[in-house]
């Protein structure tokens, strides 16, 4: 007969954006398609908070948010433990290319544009996850 605790979320995500709706929304479906644990941050200040608290596995970053924008908390999180090498997908609305690419080069392990589709996002954030695991920096 199999645990109950074999269903416990083994995975801790850290989803950033100023928006309620969309915060809910992304845990939500990382929730149910990956049973991980979620902690959300609707601030910039409090997604610099929390990742200098927290190890995270995967962290989904909002790039238009109030305060110092996502790019800066991005570039802040990349500088300091304990998620220096913390896989982040960036999840906006811009879908320019350059701002991809600043993105990318600032330390962004992936970029989503809203809308996400669901089986995107959940493949997305899996992969990211797995990828870490191979390279031997998580614990899991």
């Amino acid at each position: 007969m199999a645990s109950a605790r074999k269903a416990a979320p083994s995975h801790r995500i850290l989803i950033v954006d100023d928006e309620e709706a969309t915060r809910l929304l992304l845990a939500r479906i990382l929730s149910s398609e990956l049973k991980v644990e979620v902690q959300l941050a609707g601030t910039c200040e409090q997604a610099l908070r929390l990742a200098e608290e927290y190890a995270y596995d995967a962290i989904l970053l909002d790039l238009l948010m109030p305060g110092i924008g996502g790019l800066a908390v991005l570039t802040e999180i990349r500088a300091h433990p304990p998620n220096m090498s913390t896989p982040i997908v960036i999840v906006t609305v811009v879908s320019d290319p350059e701002t991809r690419e600043q993105c990318m080069s600032a330390g962004a392990s992936s970029y989503l544009v809203k809308p996400i589709e669901r089986a995107t996002l959940a493949a997305t954030i899996k992969a990211q996850i797995d990828g870490r695991k191979r390279a031997g920096r998580t614990k899991h």
